[in-house]
């Protein structure tokens, strides 16, 4: 990873203005496409497979007058009038009759009706209008409403007051506001403080900006196919802003150190993208996996908003391992720290002095009474997450909407006037299919239901017109999002089984109130499960990356520690209402999906702190061994880093409250005050802590384990191996195509060496050795396995650390037995598949010219001794004709390097000879040959060629230590 990552962050340093064309392009595109396919946002809420969207589905089939959407016109009149006395009844008649007409509507009941469902309220001052939509709510069109509302001067004429409720009326919708940009400019002071630099500061921001727009622009293109909510844009606006300029300031600051320790700009750019970059890229990582964890809840809209902001996440890891580099291209030497500067002295703290930076200072004195850090930090969060366990969850109803809107209006209307389970009314289901005394068997039900606690009123069943379907409307008397309404629910469908035996009349409970409940129901159980998930994932993933069984452990529970602070203010705040009048927030249950969300989120940018603070211990303890000094070097170098990205964390997150929607203001709280806990109190103060109680321990792991686990080097560790070793192959490769210095190849127990060689362009090399010997030999210099031990490079590139290119230089190939499947293909059918494997693309309409042209020369070198055709088999020819054929084979790859192995001596010595001068002839001049055969170098006998000839004698590297240059003559 860190290589690759070097090189990517080389090349976009070399080449800044085609990386800025590139990123230019995509965000134009995007953002376009985005705009131009005119996608919009959907705040219905539905889950598939529930009892309540099952029974909508059946409605929508067998009763589709009832399986629409509903609302509810609510009407009071002056105090001490009566709603069924002139003029009142004639304008409700009115409103019933005008309601009934407005396109997108089903139908209108007056409360007057014989089927009205407790629509006139006790003391007749107000009535309800049922109104039944055609479409379910995410079909209903806006316009059906505006065309609703502007019935209301007919209530206002007869003096009457009138409202509109239901879910399809409520604004759940969320938007952008100036607010927002307020956490960008703040994000810019912190970085200015930070780097001391304007051009500095302004670089991650153009990058976490960049990636925005990409980001939106893809959303936006997916709200034209899929069902997107509003809140799910601003999701991925709030994440993608912090992580991008948050992952910039991370390479930034790597990048601004190396310059001052004077490092060239393209040497350090390369760097800083390849060891804080593959911080960057675990940590993005470790986000997107929490995120993409959503999906396994199954709920549509979750599964979006988790998608959206994972996509926000990987745009911000490109953003700042591409556009950043390119963007450190055009600065150049500009962002070197001027000696004497604030960035300077940081980066080369005069050791002599004993004034100690803030971090350091900090980090000595949470060391000096860790147990009383360890404790006071618990303690501190323990009490904040208090209130997190009277958690109530719930999606939202009309009691969250803004007062003075007409939802909240209608809500607070018919809640005084009704009591507060008429804005939530059930519908319950009947299936009548089994019955034929449909009518008593509907009044026994009812009977039933109305027994039932906190049921207020059920209304009559109303048979569908073919007599299979009836629904009946249960109003409770709590309200929608009380814990009451969902225990009323639950009893309902437990009488299912009973309502069977009794008149085989199955029942199912649905209404957008029983729908909310069953996502919240579904919610809820899938949160200890996710959370289960999140932290085993958190485990698993440090212990690859720090290599210890405890870090990971006190990692998981720092984590919980914050997660359960997040939750204990957003319940102080947004249900119990502590500041609640100050942060303009109406108390009431939470999110419902508001706890799995933070959860998410906050395990990945919890990751994020644990890793750059971390690693830098875990590379100290390896280079030193001191575990208390590794944590004071790794703090020290870290905090100034982790405060800075804190800070603008928070800072963009509380730029999402003061005009936050009902959805999006308790989401950033909540992520606001984690992050603070999980930055300064968690991993700033107790990991230090728990860090030096454990001592040695903290970073130990038993063997087999580490064995099973793969290794993440995100230090960078392998980067300087490699640099290293292409350093050692620049210096080998003048003159020299292949080398080797105390090279030792092998797989399992089968060794081969040490061997030290030098192999010049065009030469013809003869291996001799037993055939596992002479495989083992040939992959490792192909690049296909890795050496045990010793350096070799080939055309310039080190093994292993470029192994990739060195096997698309090399080719290999077996041209001795005829046992091989592919021996039965026609000789001009290989060389054309050859040719297209491994030629570029624009090359591919000449391939069969170009194996016609290979098939020439063979027969030219071959002469009198054989001759080929494009349907030879390589089974029917001899074995010299085949022996050269093969090569051609290889040869056609055209690659400056190929490697040839004689399975089996040849027959008559005088063919091997021919065999030699054949290969010679048709090879390049400048391409090096491996010849692999299991004749000794004593017997092989070459002649004279016209390239120069070696010969590396196999058998004495393996049955004897001879000193390695002599076993190549």
């Amino acid at each position: 990873m860190a290589t690759l990552l070097y090189r990517l962050g080389r090349f976009s340093f070399r080449h800044p203005w085609r990386m800025l064309a590139v990123w230019l392009i995509l965000m134009i595109g995007m953002l376009g496409g985005g705009l131009a396919l005119g996608g919009k946002t959907d705040d219905s809420f539905a889950i598939p497979g529930t009892e309540s969207q099952n029974a909508i589905d059946r409605l929508e089939a067998v009763f589709p007058s009832a399986a629409g959407a509903a609302a509810q016109i609510v009407v009071q009149v002056p105090t001490g009038a009566s709603v069924d006395t002139q003029p009142y009844k004639a304008a409700i008649a009115e409103l019933v009759s005008k309601a009934s007409q407005v396109p997108g509507v089903d139908s209108a009941s007056s409360p007057f009706g014989a089927y009205a469902s407790d629509a006139v309220s006790a003391n007749k001052s107000a009535a309800i209008i049922a109104v039944q939509f055609t479409h379910q709510q995410d079909d209903v069109k806006p316009a059906s409403l505006t065309d609703l509302e502007k019935l209301s001067p007919i209530a206002g004429d007869a003096g009457m007051k009138i409202g509109f409720g239901g879910s399809v009326f409520q604004d759940n919708t969320v938007a952008i506001s100036p607010t927002e940009g307020l956490g960008v400019v703040f994000a810019g002071i912190v970085l200015f403080i930070a780097f001391g630099s304007l051009l500095a500061a302004g670089m991650p921001l153009l990058t976490a900006l960049v990636g925005i727009g990409v980001t939106m622009g893809g959303v936006l293109a997916s709200a034209k196919f899929i069902i997107i909510g509003s809140s799910t844009p601003l999701l991925a606006l709030m994440i993608g802003l912090a992580v991008g300029i948050d992952y910039g300031l991370f390479i930034l600051s790597r990048h601004r150190n190396q310059l001052a320790h004077g490092m060239t700009p393209e040497d350090s750019a390369a760097t800083a993208v390849a060891t804080s970059g593959s911080a960057v890229v675990f940590a993005g990582g470790t986000v997107i996996i929490a995120l993409l964890g959503l999906l396994v809840v199954g709920i549509p809209f979750l599964s979006a908003m988790g998608v959206a902001a994972a996509a926000g996440v990987l745009v911000a890891i490109f953003a700042s391992t591409t556009l950043l580099p390119a963007l450190l291209g055009l600065a150049k030497g500009r962002l070197v720290p001027k000696p004497g500067s604030r960035a300077f002295t940081r980066a080369n703290p005069d050791e002599t002095s004993k004034r100690k930076s803030l971090g350091e200072g900090w980090v000595t004195g949470v060391m000096k009474r860790p147990l009383v850090a360890v404790i006071a930090v618990i303690g501190l969060l323990g009490v904040v997450a208090i209130p997190a366990f009277s958690l109530e969850l719930a999606l939202p109803t009309g009691a969250s909407q803004p007062a003075g809107s007409t939802t909240r209006a209608s809500y607070d209307l018919i809640d005084k006037s009704f009591g507060p389970g008429r804005n939530g009314p059930l519908v319950v289901l009947v299936d009548i299919t089994q019955t034929t005394a449909i009518a008593a068997d509907l009044k026994a039900i009812r009977s039933d239901l109305q027994k039932l606690p906190d049921v207020s009123y059920v209304s009559q069943g109303l048979p569908n017109q073919s007599y299979d379907t009836a629904i009946l409307q249960v109003i409770p008397k709590s309200a929608p999002d009380s814990p009451v309404t969902t225990t009323l629910v639950g009893r309902i469908r437990a009488m299912n089984s009973k309502i069977v035996d009794r008149w085989n009349t199955p029942i199912e409970v649905t209404g957008d109130t029983a729908v909310q409940i069953d996502i919240s129901t579904r919610l809820n159980s899938a949160l200890i499960p996710f959370g289960a998930i999140v932290v085993g994932l958190s485990i698993l993933l440090l212990m690859m990356v720090f290599r210890s069984v405890f870090v990971p452990i006190k990692a998981a529970i720092g984590f919980l520690l914050s997660v359960f602070t997040s939750f204990g203010v957003v319940v102080a705040i947004f249900q119990w209402g502590w500041l609640a009048p100050q942060l303009g927030v109406i108390p009431g249950p939470i999110l419902s999906f508001l706890p799995i969300i933070l959860m998410a989120v906050l395990f990945g940018l919890a990751m994020d702190y644990e890793v750059f603070l971390v690693s830098g211990m875990r590379e100290s303890y390896v280079h030193t061994g001191d575990a208390k000094q590794a944590i004071v070097k790794g703090f020290s170098g870290a905090a100034r880093v982790v405060t800075a990205a804190a800070l603008i964390m928070f800072f963009v997150f509380a730029s999402f409250i003061p005009d936050g929607s009902s959805v999006i203001k308790p989401m950033a709280v909540g992520l606001a005050v984690g992050i603070l806990a999980d930055a300064f109190l968690v991993r700033m103060t107790l990991v230090p802590a728990v860090m030096t109680l454990l001592g040695r321990a903290a970073w130990w792991m038993p063997k087999w384990l580490g064995r099973i686990l793969p290794n993440v080097d995100i230090e960078g560790e392998r980067l300087r191996e490699h640099r290293d070793a292409v350093s050692w192959a620049n210096g080998q490769c003048a003159g020299q195509i292949i080398t080797a210095s105390e090279l030792v190849v092998g797989s399992g127990r089968q060794t081969v060496g040490p061997l030290s060689l030098g192999i010049r362009p065009g030469a013809l090399v003869v291996v001799s050795g037993a055939s596992p010997e002479r495989r083992l030999f040939a992959a490792t210099l192909a690049g296909r396995l890795d050496p045990i031990s010793g350096r070799a490079q080939v055309a310039g590139h080190p093994l292993p650390s470029e192994s990739g290119t060195v096997a698309g230089l090399v080719a290999l190939e077996d041209i001795g037995g005829s046992d091989r499947a592919e021996v039965r293909f026609g000789l001009g059918e290989l060389l054309i598949e050859r040719l297209r494997m491994t030629q570029p693309w624009y090359r591919t309409l000449a391939v069969h010219r170009r194996a016609r042209s290979w098939l020439d020369r063979v027969n030219a070198v071959l002469g009198e001794n054989g001759h080929v055709s494009e349907s030879s088999t390589i089974e029917q020819l001899p074995q010299l004709t085949r022996a050269v054929a093969l090569s051609a084979v290889a040869l056609a790859e055209h690659t400056p390097v190929v490697m040839l192995d004689l399975l089996d001596a040849f027959a008559d010595p005088d063919e091997g000879l021919l065999f030699l001068h054949a290969l010679d002839r048709l090879a390049p001049a400048t391409t090096t040959i491996l010849l692999g055969t299991p004749v000794e170098p004593r017997s092989f006998d070459a002649g004279v060629l016209s390239r120069e000839i070696k010969k590396i004698d196999l058998y004495e590297l393996r049955t004897a230590h001879l000193d390695p240059k002599d076993a190549v003559r």
